[in-house]
């Protein structure tokens, strides 16, 4: 694709083969397409729908993980067929005018507070993927009533059906389309690559450590094959664990300096302070709340609030192996208390862990998956390259009403 120098209506980026060719138009929804307003009311279909902003349309128990709605009001629900598109009005951070999806499940049944249309062209993924920009926001910000609920758009159903869509010729629309889609396909590609090597550490991890009241892992490396097994102990004697120091929330900031420190929580960075508890390379484990448990390393120069324990190693383990062992333990297990699940210091050092007896093994076990940890984030940081590339490919292939020029 090539930028196209524009002298009327057309986006920032164009194939070549549409260099110079008409100028694109913007036609108003109620022109392409026409609500679906028909209401399940026999109540035979029973598959609730919803149109979440992250995932698109999905099965109502698949994303709240049980029914939101009951079987006995579905009868004033609109019935949503395969390929209709869904506006849910609900506002959040990453649909700031609420989502507008396809519906690639199946035949469903969704809340009257949605707005349904469907495409007279059957070819319509074009469109699709423009509902993922933001170039018709502004139409719905001005269209939308004020005085309206914070957490929901408030637009007639006629305004939302005279937003206008941008359209060019059926050839141009389908290659945007095809390009999008193969463009998702390689997403799906890296996101699959780095689920199986997450998958491939659990499962790694699982093998290199005992399992519990066992001394002798399943995988071993060929040197320690002969040794003696692991020494069976508790966590208070491999390190030595110190609860956090309190900090008030007015001297935590945000932002970032060469005389501030990282402040880590029970649920890892927190902000940045004028002073630091700790220098070095510790693990941490969350005390207190949802993540109660869970375990970062950190390095360097840190503050650790009173809700996170650090985790210092005793003579002869070593950091990198703590840490991982720490994971695989499972911590939030051994939380107590109802309304705030906490972890205790005493609890903690009463753990039982296994332990290599030779320091060697804990250095390559942790040098092993350490290399794979890296190998891990190298693929997130594709797979976020690959979504920011189509973030901005997605924006300079649609012309926005704005760049009309009267």
């Amino acid at each position: 694709m090539q930028p196209e120098k524009k002298t009327g209506f057309v986006p920032k980026l164009r194939f070549p083969e549409f260099l110079g060719t008409a100028e694109w138009k913007f036609v108003s929804l109620n022109k392409l397409a026409k609500r679906r307003t028909q209401k399940n009311r026999s109540g035979a279909i029973t598959r609730v729908l919803t149109n979440s902003a992250e995932y698109g349309v999905v099965d109502q128990r698949d994303y709240f993980d049980k029914d939101i709605a009951t079987q006995g009001n579905l009868e004033s629900y609109y019935v949503v067929e395969k390929g209709d598109y869904v506006y849910n009005p609900r506002i959040s951070a990453s649909a700031p005018v609420g989502p507008i999806s396809k519906n690639n499940v199946a035949t469903g049944v969704m809340s009257p507070l949605y707005s349904v249309f469907q495409f007279g062209e059957s070819n319509n993924d074009y469109y699709s993927y423009y509902f993922k920009t933001t170039g018709w926001h502004q139409y719905i910000r001005q269209a939308s009533s004020t005085g309206a609920r914070h957490d929901r758009m408030a637009i007639t159903n006629n305004d939302f059906m005279a937003m206008p869509l941008p359209v060019s010729t059926p050839d141009e629309q389908q290659k945007i389309a095809k390009f999008l889609v193969s463009l998702d396909e390689l997403l799906g590609l890296q996101e699959q690559k780095l689920d199986a090597l997450k998958l491939h550490k659990k499962g790694l991890m699982q093998q290199l450590f005992p399992t519990e009241d066992d001394t002798v892992p399943t995988l071993r490396f060929p040197e320690f094959q002969d040794s003696d097994g692991w020494e069976l102990t508790l966590l208070g004697e491999v390190c030595h664990m110190q609860a956090g120091k309190f900090v008030a929330a007015a001297d935590i900031s945000e932002k970032n300096g060469s005389d501030l420190y990282p402040c880590y929580g029970g649920n890892g960075l927190r902000g940045h302070t004028k002073s630091y508890t700790h220098s070095g390379r510790y693990s941490l484990i969350g005390r207190q709340g949802a993540l109660c448990g869970n375990v970062n390393l950190v390095d360097g120069n840190f503050h650790a609030t009173e809700h996170a324990v650090v985790a210092t190693p005793k003579t002869g383990i070593y950091t990198e192996w703590l840490f991982y062992m720490l994971v695989l333990l499972n911590l939030n297990r051994f939380a107590t208390g109802q309304a705030q699940p906490g972890l205790s210091v005493d609890v903690l050092n009463k753990v039982a862990c296994a332990v290599p007896r030779d320091q060697l093994e804990q250095i390559k076990i942790a040098s092993c998956l350490t290399l794979l940890d890296e190998r891990i984030t190298l693929e997130a940081r594709n797979l976020d390259a690959l979504k920011a590339h189509k973030k901005g490919l997605l924006q300079q292939l649609f012309p926005a009403p704005a760049e009309v020029q009267e």
